[in-house]
């Protein structure tokens, strides 16, 4: 691991930082920021299985979105879907480089290709719902193996947490 990064494990040459949250079977992550806020983003995983990413669309800000509400949709050329929130609150932040960039999911899926942030109503609560750490770790290889999905594939340019 390059000095300075963030500690995660490779599942099937896919990258997962041992700090997110993950809600694993909608390939999502959350990452709890010092302001209280809470960023999203699609996993390694996800952007293996999607493709490169074409179009980003975002719904509107300032608005609450429960659990499980679509706050964004992505497209490639062989996927549609949406990004779920695995947590309820205000939607307070996209990434509006997304909208001109959209390949930044696919080559810094934890850096510079998050896709929203919210003002959560109870991060704690909603965080105890999702995996973190080891357990998202084997919990990703059960998933991969029960779906036959073979190896993340990395594009060039493609950036470690």
């Amino acid at each position: 691991m390059p000095s300075g990064s963030r500690p995660y494990v490779l599942v099937r040459s896919c990258v997962l930082p041992l700090d997110l949250y993950y809600r694993v079977e909608e390939h999502v992550w959350v990452r709890p920021e010092l302001d209280g806020t809470a960023t999203l983003g699609f996993s390694d995983v996800a952007q293996t299985v999607a493709g490169a990413i074409l179009h980003v669309t975002f719904r509107p800000l300032g608005r609450r979105y429960a659990v499980g509400a679509p706050v964004a949709v992505l497209e490639s050329a062989k996927w549609l879907g949406a990004l779920r929130t695995p947590v309820a609150g205000q939607l307070v932040a996209v990434n509006e480089r997304l909208l001109t960039d959209a390949g930044l999911v696919n080559r810094s899926p934890y850096r510079s290709g998050w896709l929203a942030r919210l003002a959560p109503d109870d991060l704690a609560r909603d965080l105890a719902a999702l995996l973190t750490g080891q357990a998202a770790a084997e919990a990703y290889a059960a998933y991969m193996e029960r779906r036959n999905l073979d190896e993340c594939v990395h594009c060039e340019g493609y950036e470690l947490p």
